[in-house]
């Protein structure tokens, strides 16, 4: 059974267990044509909310499935709650998922705060309070320093400056780009009301309810605040659908017709190959490792060195995270190399994540994403390390080699990779790679040595015996991932040894390298 008939007969099976809204249930196709035909009152518009809630929350386990954002942002006093409050009275509440916070000093990149709260497949968030508000926020209490920096020029001005923060929308775009390519729908309303009507509604507000709003660090009383507002929101890009606020039943009515399109829309066909690939060169030592053996006691010596120097560079860090990846063949000496890295430092400063295939609520979200919640928080106290065993890079190996995905998707994937690894560099993190390779031989030695170890047995399975005889297959999908992910902020480092003593070695010393090198840039 092809995809196509797998996902008609997901089709059918779902009908039977879909609740009951009405005499006929509409699917996404035909939902998708209910917004543009649906009445101004308020019982079509529930019916056909209703509708489009359900059809989409079909998709859940589907291969084509979708989930939907709607990212909620603009004026004080607008009536962005209340229009929430009808939107849920109109609509099954359950199905809408709202998260609702403060603005507050944005991370970098400023999407990974609330990464972890974007949708699965056939669900709905609401975002009431985004990324979107931490930048202008930020940047409005920059603008308000540099002016009255002017008095004082003593005064400290925030970070989020207008280079930085045209950066950070930037950023904003190719990640919601990439959601979309994904199956999520980024619906993105701007509550808008005129000066004149902010103005009579700040009249109408208590004094007590006039300082909570100030808390948003603005003063809506302010003309030139509310102006250089509407200034940067239009910087924000066109993509924003605009709600006019001053007739409260038409806002809502607006806002209704909004997230309907959102939920009818359909997903944007999946990425196909574009061009016949070409392949890379296959790096000569991943066809010939290094077989030179190290005495045990040089060994020694040079790892306590490095242990102990990467000890006080992980110090001098100044509260910035690292991210290590580890990627390259069955048994070439992984987990050895990482024991080898945290084995100085405190428990505290590092966590180690194991990647294996994902799990079924995985898989309903964007590919990115389990590895976006375990991203390092940045530390007001210390410095810390993410180490992944496995990564982000299973999209272009295994994936690939297995054939689990289509060639589009693999294909697309490198950029993809590259822009997620571009925003962490951005917000301070450093990035560094390795691949740790063996020859044929000696991957079939280690394999066999595992079987016979009682308390390595874990190590091996049928599986890796399995992928041994695609081994070409995944030395050429190593050579497309150093031409096309390798870059000077987050290189690739390529350990191709037989020997583990080296290998390791190799590890910590590149390791500190890395380190010693963004330290001194940074001076």
């Amino acid at each position: 059974m092809n995809s196509a008939q797998l996902e008609n007969k997901e089709d059918r099976d779902s009908k039977s267990s879909r609740p009951l809204v009405s005499t006929a249930t509409v699917d996404l196709k035909q939902s998708a044509t209910l917004a543009k035909v649906v009445q101004h009152s308020s019982d079509s518009i529930r019916l056909a909310l209703i509708e489009a809630q359900y059809a989409l929350k079909d998709t859940r386990d589907k291969p084509r499935g979708r989930g939907v954002l709607i990212i909620m942002s603009g004026v004080e006093l607008a009536g962005k709650g209340d229009a929430l409050r009808q939107l849920r009275e109109w609509a099954d509440p359950r199905l809408f998922n709202v998260k609702a916070r403060l603005p507050v000093e944005p991370h970098s990149p400023a999407w990974l705060r609330d990464a972890s709260l974007l949708p699965e497949k056939g669900e709905i968030v609401i975002l009431f309070g985004s990324w979107y508000g931490d930048l202008l926020q930020s940047h409005m209490e920059y603008l308000q320093d540099k002016k009255d920096s002017k008095k004082n020029k003593d005064d400290a001005a925030p970070k989020m400056t207008g280079a930085r923060f045209q950066r950070e929308i930037e950023h904003l775009h190719a990640f919601e780009n990439d959601l979309r390519a994904q199956g999520i729908t980024v619906c993105k309303c701007w509550f808008d009301l005129s000066w004149d009507q902010l103005q009579k509604r700040m009249d109408d507000v208590s004094k007590a309810d006039q300082k909570w709003l100030h808390l948003h660090g603005l003063d809506w009383r302010k003309k030139d605040q509310y102006q250089t507002l509407q200034k940067l929101r239009k910087e924000m890009g066109s993509d924003w659908v605009e709600i006019d606020c001053e007739d409260e039943a038409e806002r809502d009515l607006k806002f209704g017709h909004v997230v309907l399109n959102a939920l009818t829309e359909p997903r944007l066909p999946m990425a196909t190959a574009a061009r016949r690939w070409q392949l890379a060169e296959i790096p000569a030592p991943l066809y010939a490792p290094d077989n030179a053996v190290m005495e045990k006691e040089t060994y020694k010596s040079r790892i306590n060195a490095a242990q102990k120097k990467l000890e006080k560079l992980i110090q001098r860090c100044d509260k910035r995270s690292i991210v290590l990846v580890f990627e390259g063949m069955d048994a070439a000496g992984k987990g050895g190399a990482i024991s080898r890295i945290v084995a100085p430092l405190d428990p505290r400063q590092y966590q180690v994540f194991p990647i294996a295939a994902p799990e079924l609520h995985e898989l309903r979200h964007p590919y990115l994403w389990r590895f976006w919640s375990k991203l390092p928080e940045i530390s007001k106290n210390s410095s810390n390390m993410t180490i992944f065993d496995r990564s982000w890079y299973g999209r272009v190996l295994v994936e690939r080699v297995e054939g689990l995905i289509r060639a589009g998707e693999w294909q697309s994937a490198y950029q993809e990779i590259n822009r997620f690894e571009s925003d962490l560099i951005s917000g301070g993190t450093i990035v560094l790679k390795f691949w740790l390779s063996i020859s044929s031989e000696e991957q079939e030695r280690r394999f066999s040595a595992r079987q016979e170890t009682p308390h390595k047995r874990f190590k091996i399975t049928a599986d890796d015996w399995r992928n041994r005889k695609r081994w070409d297959d995944y030395l050429q999908a190593a050579a497309d991932i150093f031409a096309h992910t390798n870059t000077a902020a987050a290189p690739w480092v390529i350990v191709a040894t037989d020997d583990k003593y080296t290998a390791r070695l190799a590890v910590l010393e590149s390791l500190n390298r890395h380190l010693e090198a963004v330290l001194d840039e940074s001076k």
